[in-house]
């Protein structure tokens, strides 16, 4: 039984990859932003787990700033998706720009969260 799940997982893995191969080159770049962002966060967390959290406003300021811009970004990725139907009518530089503008209040309420 052990050989088939491997098999599988195999197959799974194969075939994500294949038909990520056809993903357009600028949702592969919403793709790497994203991971970066999330990996920034696991970075802090990380940091506040060994060193400590003094200054617990900065943490949570630094993750949740982190995992915003991160969500943000998928939902740029959802409505920039040309396969997605629901957003056709939406051009793609007005999706840009609501990235934009949500990005800034966000990081403007984790700058009044900081103090």
């Amino acid at each position: 039984m052990g050989r088939t799940t491997s098999k599988d997982a195999q197959a799974l893995i194969h075939s994500l990859r294949f038909a990520y191969a056809a993903t357009p080159t600028s949702l592969k770049i919403i793709d790497l932003y994203v991971g970066f962002a999330v990996f920034a966060a696991i970075i802090q967390v990380v940091y506040m787990a060994i060193v400590g959290s003094f200054p617990f406003n900065s943490f949570l300021s630094g993750v949740l700033s982190c995992i915003g811009t991160a969500v943000l970004a998928v939902c740029l990725r959802i409505q920039v998706n040309k396969e997605n139907k629901e957003f056709k009518d939406l051009a793609p530089e007005r999706a840009f720009a609501d990235f934009v503008l949500c990005n800034l209040v966000l990081h403007l309420v984790i700058m009044n969260f900081l103090g």
